[in-house]
C-alpha cells in the first residue's frame, strides 16, 4: 500500500464513526449559534464546531469525496452573504447608533420574556450571520490546505 492510499482510506470504522456524529455535530453547533445570547456560545463558536463536522468530513472520507461535494462557488457566497447580513443588521440602527438594536423595540414578538429564544432583538441574527460566515470560511480555508498540501506532495 503506497503512501497516498494510506491517507485517503481511513478504514469502515471511522467513516461509519463519522457518518454518525456529523449530523450530531451540525445540530449541537446550530444549537450553540441559536442559543448564543442566552448562554455561552455564539455565532463564531457555532460556527467553528459546525466547520468541525465539515473537517471530520474531509478527514474520514479525504479530499476525493470532498472535491466532490465541496461547491467552492456556494461557499463563497455562503461567507459573503454572511458577512453582509451582519453589516446590514448593524446599519439597521445607524440614524440612532451603529449596531442599534431596532428589534428590541418593535413589538411583542421580539421584545419577549428575557431568557427567551426571541429576547434579544436581533442578536440571533447576527449570531446566525456570523455563524454562517465562520463555517464557510473555516471549512473553504481546510479545503484549501489540504488541496495545497496534496498538490505539493
Amino acid at each position: 500500500m503506497n503512501r497516498r492510499s494510506a491517507q485517503s482510506d481511513m478504514g469502515l470504522i471511522v467513516k461509519t464513526t463519522a457518518r454518525a456524529t456529523i449530523p450530531l455535530i451540525g445540530i449541537f453547533g446550530a444549537y450553540i449559534v441559536s442559543h448564543g445570547h442566552l448562554t455561552p456560545g455564539g455565532g463564531f463558536q457555532g460556527g467553528a464546531t459546525i466547520a468541525g463536522a465539515g473537517i471530520l468530513f474531509l478527514i474520514a472520507f479525504g479530499l476525493g469525496e470532498m472535491k466532490r461535494r465541496y461547491n467552492h462557488h456556494l461557499y463563497s457566497a455562503l461567507e459573503g452573504l454572511g458577512g453582509l447580513v451582519f453589516l446590514g443588521a448593524a446599519m439597521l440602527g445607524l440614524g440612532v447608533a451603529f449596531f442599534y438594536n431596532t428589534l428590541w423595540h418593535s413589538g411583542p414578538v421580539f421584545n419577549g420574556e428575557p431568557g427567551t429564544l426571541l429576547s434579544a432583538g436581533y442578536l440571533p441574527v447576527m449570531n446566525l450571520a456570523v455563524g454562517l460566515k465562520v463555517f464557510a470560511g473555516l471549512l473553504s480555508a481546510m479545503v484549501a490546505i489540504a488541496a495545497f498540501r496534496r498538490w505539493n506532495e
